[in-house]
C-alpha cells in the first residue's frame, strides 16, 4: 500500500471549503448538493454526458427528440412587457441554417443574450424539439452554456461533457472546472481506496474504482463512460446488499419457535371454506408452513394482485401459530383497512374457537385496558391493529407470528419494533401493490418472497375506460343501466391532501346531489373516514345485502372490501390519483361472475404524466405492469408516497435501468456473506469500512464494526 492510498480517507474527509477557487460563500452553495468533502465531490457523478465533439447541424434536428447542438446568437426577441403567456426567444445560426430557442418566465435572459451576441460568443444548447401550432422547429427551455475563452476550454468542448445537477448561484462551467481540477490536476481520484475483493472484480469484469471515478467525470470514449458507471452502480448495489445480507444471516442464526401443531385448525377452516384454495395459494400456504416449523424466524414477502387471496392464506398461518400455544398480531396502516381485516377473520376464526380483537388509537378508556389485559394474558390469541400496536403498554404472554400487511407504507424500524414484542417471532410482510423484482430485492433484500400469482376462478378483467367530464350524463344512464340489471356501482371521490374536511365535503355533496337530482328513486350511501367502526360496518353490510345502489365513498374502500354484486366502479377527478391507488379502486370490481367496469372520469388540462396514468390503467389491468409504468414515472425515491426509512440511498444506480448488475451484485454479496460472514478476514477490511460508513449505523451492523 503506497503512502497516498494510506493518507487517503483523511485527505478525501477533507472540507470542500479549502479547495482552491471555493471559499466559504461557494462551500455554502456546494453544500445544498450534499457535497462537504472531497470525497462528496468525487462521488457527485454528471446526471448525463454532452457529446460535443458530434454536434447535429440545424438543419438535421427532429422533432421530438432531446438533442445537442451549437451555434451563434443573431436576434434576441423579448416578450410583450406583462405578458408571461408570450416567451422571450432567441435565433441562432450555425453554417446549415437557423434555430429558435424559447423561454418562458425568464426576462433577465433578454440582457445575457444581447451581450452573447454583441460579443459573437458560440452557444451550447440541449432540448427538446417540437413545433408550435404547425411553426418552425424551436427548442423549448433548453440547457445552455456560452463558450469563453480561457486555457480550461479543451474540458468544456470537442469531447464528452459531464452536465451536473446544479443550485441557483453555481454555474456549470465552474463547477465543471472545480471537479476537472479535482479529478485530473490534484489527481485526488487517484487516490479513492480500492474496497472490491480482486476476486470479485476479475469474475464481474468491473474495472478499478479509481479509473471508474476519473472517468465518470471526464471519460475518453462513451465505452469508458459506461464501463466506469456500471461499476459505480455495482458498488452502489453490492454494499447495499451486503448490509441485508449480513441482518439475514445473523437473523437466520437466531433461535426461533419452531411451530408444527397437528394443523387440526387449518384443516377445519379449510373443510368450511365455500371455496378452495388456487395452485398459487396452496403453493405459497406450502412455503410458508415449512417455515413457521423451522427452528429460526420466518422472514417473508407475501407478494399478491389486488383480489388474489392473501388474506385467507395469512389466516392459516395464524391458526398454526395458535394451535402451537402462540398470539398472532396482524398489523395494517390504517384503521379502516385493520377494521377490514377484523371482519373477514371474524368470518372464519371465531367458529373455531380463536377469538379475534382490534386495536387503534380510537380505542380508549377502559376497553383499552381490557384489551391490554387480554393480550398480556394470553387470553386474546389474535389481536389487529394499527400503529397502535407498536406502541408502549402494549405486551404480549407469548407472541409467535408477525402479519404485516401493506409494509410499504411503514418504515423497516417500525416492523422491527412490532418484532421486538415477542421473543424472535416469525415475520409474514403481505403487499397487494406489485413491486417490480429490483424494487423488491432491494426493499424487501432481507425476505423471502412468495409470489401468488393466480386470480381465483371466476375474477374477470375489468374493463376500463378514461372519459371526460362532458360525458357525465351518458355515464349515469350507464350505471342507472347496470343497477337496473341488478348490480350495485361505487362512485369514488378524490383525497384532496390539504384536508380530510375538504374530502368528507366533496363527497357528502356528492352524495346528496346524486340522491337529491340524478337517482332520486335509488338508494345512495355514504362511506367515509370520519364514521365509527360501528357505522362503518353498517354501511358496508347494508351495501353488501344490497340495499344500497350507488355507494358514495372516500379512498377508504381503496382495499379490503369486497361485494361481488359491484360491477361499477366511477373515479372522480381521476387525474388526482396515483397509478397503484387507482389499480387497487379497480380491484374492487370484477370480484362476482359479471361483467365489471372501471370508468375514469377525467376533468380539466392532463398533465403528461396525469395521462400516462389513465393510458396505462386502460392499457392493462396487470398489477406488475401497473407498478412498472408507476416506477417509470415516479422514480424509485417515490413509488410508494414516502421514502423507506433505513436504507441508504444510491450515488449512480438506477433500478429501473440496472437491475441486470443489481443481480450480479446480490449474488456476490450473499456468496461473500456466506464465506466470511463477519467480513472478518484480512482482505476484506477495506469492504468491512466502506460498508459501515455506507450505512451508517441505520443497520444493526455491530458484529462487523
Amino acid at each position: 500500500m503506497n503512502e497516498a492510498t494510506r493518507d487517503a480517507p483523511r485527505g478525501l474527509q477533507a472540507p470542500l471549503q479549502y479547495l482552491k477557487g471555493v471559499g466559504p460563500q461557494r462551500a455554502k452553495l456546494l453544500s445544498r448538493l450534499s457535497l462537504e468533502t472531497i470525497e462528496d465531490a468525487l462521488f457527485f457523478v454528471p446526471g448525463r454526458h454532452e457529446d460535443r465533439s458530434r454536434l447535429t447541424p440545424f438543419r438535421e434536428l427532429a422533432e421530438g427528440i432531446t438533442q445537442s447542438c451549437a451555434g451563434t446568437v443573431v436576434r434576441v426577441n423579448p416578450p410583450p412587457r406583462g405578458n408571461p403567456r408570450v416567451p422571450l426567444s432567441v435565433t441562432f445560426r450555425d453554417g446549415t441554417g437557423y434555430l429558435t430557442a424559447v423561454w418562458f418566465n425568464q426576462p433577465y435572459l433578454e440582457e445575457k443574450f444581447d451581450k452573447v451576441r454583441e460579443r459573437q460568443q458560440r452557444v451550447f444548447l440541449h432540448g427538446p424539439l417540437a413545433r408550435f401550432r404547425n411553426g418552425p422547429l424551436q427548442m423549448q427551455h433548453p440547457d445552455y452554456e456560452v463558450v469563453e475563452d480561457g486555457e480550461d476550454e479543451t474540458i468544456h468542448t470537442g469531447r464528452l461533457v459531464p452536465i451536473y445537477r446544479l443550485t441557483e448561484g453555481l454555474p456549470q462551467r465552474w463547477l465543471r472546472s472545480l471537479l476537472w481540477r479535482m479529478v485530473a490536476k490534484e489527481e485526488y481520484a487517484g487516490r479513492v481506496p480500492e474496497s472490491l475483493p480482486e476476486a470479485v472484480r476479475r469474475r464481474r469484469r468491473l474495472s478499478a474504482l479509481s479509473d471508474a471515478v476519473r472517468a465518470i467525470h471526464f471519460p475518453q470514449t462513451e465505452e469508458e463512460l459506461g464501463a466506469a458507471r456500471r461499476r459505480l452502480v455495482f458498488d452502489d448495489f453490492f454494499l447495499f446488499e451486503l448490509g441485508l445480507a449480513i441482518r439475514r444471516q445473523r437473523e437466520g442464526r437466531q433461535r426461533g419457535i419452531a411451530m408444527a401443531p397437528a394443523g387440526e385448525l387449518v384443516a377445519r377452516l379449510r373443510q368450511a371454506l365455500p371455496f378452495r384454495l388456487t395452485a398459487a395459494q396452496g403453493r405459497v400456504w406450502e412455503e410458508i408452513r415449512r417455515d413457521l416449523a423451522a427452528p429460526h424466524p420466518m422472514s417473508r414477502l407475501l407478494q399478491g394482485d389486488v383480489g388474489s387471496g392473501k388474506t385467507i392464506v395469512a389466516a392459516l398461518a395464524i391458526l398454526t401459530a395458535v394451535e402451537a400455544g402462540y398470539q398472532a398480531t396482524m398489523m395494517a396502516p390504517t384503521e379502516i383497512l385493520a377494521e377490514q381485516h377484523l371482519l373477514t377473520l371474524r368470518q372464519w376464526l371465531p367458529p373455531l374457537g380463536v377469538p379475534v380483537e382490534l386495536l387503534t388509537s380510537a380505542i380508549k378508556g377502559r376497553e383499552r385496558q381490557g384489551l391490554l389485559d387480554g393480550v398480556k394474558s394470553g387470553e386474546i390469541p389474535c389481536l389487529v391493529g394499527t400503529h397502535a400496536l407498536i406502541q408502549e403498554g402494549v405486551e404480549f404472554r407469548r407472541l409467535g407470528l408477525v402479519v404485516v400487511d401493506e409494509q410499504h407504507r411503514f418504515g423497516v424500524a417500525q416492523r422491527a419494533t412490532l418484532r421486538e414484542k415477542g421473543d424472535n417471532p416469525h415475520v409474514l410482510v403481505m403487499t397487494a401493490t406489485p413491486i417490480p423484482r429490483t424494487l423488491a430485492l432491494t426493499l424487501y433484500g432481507d425476505l423471502d418472497v412468495s409470489v401468488i400469482d393466480e386470480m381465483p376462478p371466476g375474477r374477470q378483467p375489468v374493463v376500463t375506460v378514461a372519459r371526460p367530464e362532458g360525458q357525465r350524463a351518458q355515464i349515469y344512464a350507464f350505471l342507472r343501466q347496470q343497477i337496473t340489471e341488478g348490480r350495485q356501482v361505487y362512485v369514488v371521490c378524490p383525497l384532496v391532501e390539504e384536508s380530510e374536511a375538504m374530502d368528507l365535503k366533496a363527497a357528502t355533496e356528492m352524495a346528496d346531489r346524486l340522491q337529491g337530482e340524478v337517482f332520486t328513486d335509488l338508494k345512495v350511501g355514504l362511506l367515509h373516514g370520519r364514521l365509527s367502526f360501528a357505522e362503518k360496518e353498517a354501511v358496508m353490510r347494508a351495501f353488501k345485502e344490497g340495499q344500497i345502489h350507488i355507494l358514495v365513498s372516500t379512498t377508504v374502500i381503496e382495499v379490503g372490501i369486497d361485494v361481488p354484486n359491484a360491477s361499477v366502479m366511477l373515479v372522480e377527478h381521476a387525474e388526482r390519483f396515483g397509478l397503484s391507488q387507482l389499480h387497487q379502486l379497480r380491484g374492487r370490481v370484477g370480484r362476482g361472475p359479471w361483467k365489471s367496469y372501471c370508468i375514469l372520469l377525467e376533468s380539466g388540462m392532463l398533465s403528461d404524466e396525469a395521462r400516462r396514468r389513465l393510458e396505462a390503467m386502460t392499457q392493462t389491468n396487470d398489477g406488475f405492469r401497473i407498478a412498472e409504468v408507476d416506477l417509470e414515472l415516479r422514480g424509485p425515491g417515490d413509488f410508494f408516497g414516502t421514502r423507506q426509512s433505513g436504507l441508504p440511498e444510491f450515488r449512480v444506480a438506477d433500478l429501473l435501468r440496472d437491475g441486470r448488475v443489481l443481480e450480479e451484485a446480490r449474488q456476490e454479496a450473499f456468496a461473500l456473506v456466506a464465506a466470511d460472514p463477519d467480513l472478518a478476514r484480512g482482505e476484506h477490511r477495506a469492504l468491512r469500512e466502506a460498508l459501515l460508513a455506507r450505512w451508517r449505523g441505520k443497520l444493526d451492523l455491530a458484529s462487523v464494526g
